[in-house]
């Protein structure tokens, strides 16, 4: 464990974020997570960094502070950050439809009620960049229920590392319809995907370069990327699942990952980034900024807040949600980029009244929190993201620490 604050002038006991360090063992020796890396600060000052497991079960190498690994959905703040830094620019506008931006939209059809084929419709507007940033839609991923889910699966769009160009993938995806008209409910959907390509047509260049020259060059992520050097293979992480008498069943390791260099054709702006802790520790402490680190500024507080605010009528389950999500839906609502504490009785999860987070499909996590000034970062490698509760648990844990 590495330190670099005194957790006591901090608020934190001790003893008490020694709780999460026998946390993370019980995890480890249960079988649940091959390993798990977290690390917590307050007011910008580490106060607990640990490690625990392994990074390669198979292989026997310890998880680091240093791994490198899949952050999936985690990218999608990213991708939000990157799109209202044009928007701060006047280049667009949120409400616009996408059509404006991709012609491939301009005919929407959604499913009608009830529908159990793809060819029940009905006439419908082309999303706006809000809805897309905001899961209102009507598209939706592969992994979810219904009609229109199992079609994503079948033909394969989910944007995954190896799924050709943006441009094309996208086009795939609007020759479906929607699920169901736009804003009228809440789905976790491929829509941070098409913000990507989005953000590709009006910047001029492509997601990978848009990202390094305009925010991971900037805060010095250098770790972060779409795909893992030949050079820093050894720091990548294996990927496991639960599979029926073997709780870690290993689904992607490093020597044959698509996210190998040279394998990566797709650009996904809703999953396709790795980090490290440190890299990704240093973009929530940008947002818990109100958009600077140091002396590099992305964006201006109030876009910070506005991004932090939700954008939702109520919260996530007054919306009809239909979908699998990363986060609670009781009690938390949805901004631009993560989800939003409206209510932490209602989550059933300890925290603060607007609370900023989110989290990805390998059971990856961060917050940041404006009423305690924290940002917390926890990385493992174990899909599905809702097998365990190590989410609430560990906001606990680190609540029940801070007592000052």
């Amino acid at each position: 464990m590495a330190v670099n604050s005194d957790p006591k002038t901090l608020g934190f006991d001790p003893t008490r974020l020694s709780h999460i360090q026998g946390w993370m063992e019980r995890y480890v020796d249960e079988g649940k997570f091959p390993g798990s890396s977290i690390l917590i600060a307050r007011n910008g000052n580490i106060v607990w960094q640990a490690t625990e497991g392994l990074r390669s079960v198979e292989q026997g190498l310890a998880y680091e502070p240093d791994t490198i690994v899949r952050i999936y959905s985690m990218t999608k703040p990213v991708t939000s950050v990157a799109l209202m830094m044009l928007a701060e620019r006047g280049l667009f506008h949120l409400d616009a439809p996408i059509d404006r931006y991709l012609p491939e939209f301009s005919d929407c059809h959604a499913l009608i009620e009830g529908a159990t084929r793809l060819d029940q419709t009905e006439p419908a507007p082309p999303p706006t960049i809000h809805q897309l940033l905001t899961h209102t839609s009507g598209m939706t991923y592969g992994f979810n229920t219904g009609v229109l889910s199992r079609a994503y699966a079948d033909q394969g769009i989910g944007f995954d590392p190896a799924s050709g160009p943006l441009e094309g993938a996208v086009k795939e995806a609007a020759q479906l319809p929607l699920a169901f008209q736009p804003g009228v409910r809440w789905e976790y959907s491929i829509g941070i995907d098409v913000i990507g390509r989005i953000i590709e047509v009006i910047s001029g260049n492509t997601l990978d370069v848009f990202f390094q020259d305009e925010i991971l060059g900037p805060l010095g992520m250098v770790d972060t990327g779409f795909e893992v050097p030949e050079i820093d293979i050894g720091r990548f992480a294996s990927c496991y699942t639960p599979v029926e008498n073997n709780p870690l069943h290993l689904i992607d390791e490093p020597p044959t990952s698509d996210f190998r260099a040279g394998k990566v054709t797709t650009f996904s702006g809703g999953g396709g980034l790795v980090s490290t802790l440190s890299d990704y520790f240093r973009f929530a402490e940008m947002l818990r900024l109100g958009g600077s680190l140091g002396d590099v500024r992305l964006l201006s507080p109030r876009t910070v807040a506005f991004m932090k605010t939700n954008h939702l009528a109520g919260d996530i389950a007054s919306m009809g949600p239909k979908s699998f999500a990363e986060m609670p839906m009781d009690g938390v609502g949805f901004g631009i980029g993560g989800s939003v504490a409206l209510n932490p009785a209602r989550s059933r999860s300890i925290g603060s009244v607007g609370d900023f987070s989110w989290g990805g499909m390998a059971s990856t996590l961060f917050w940041i929190d404006p009423i305690e000034h924290l940002s917390v970062v926890f990385f493992t490698q174990l899909i599905p993201s809702n097998i365990y509760p190590n989410r609430p648990e560990l906001k606990a844990l680190v609540h029940a620490a801070l007592v000052d």
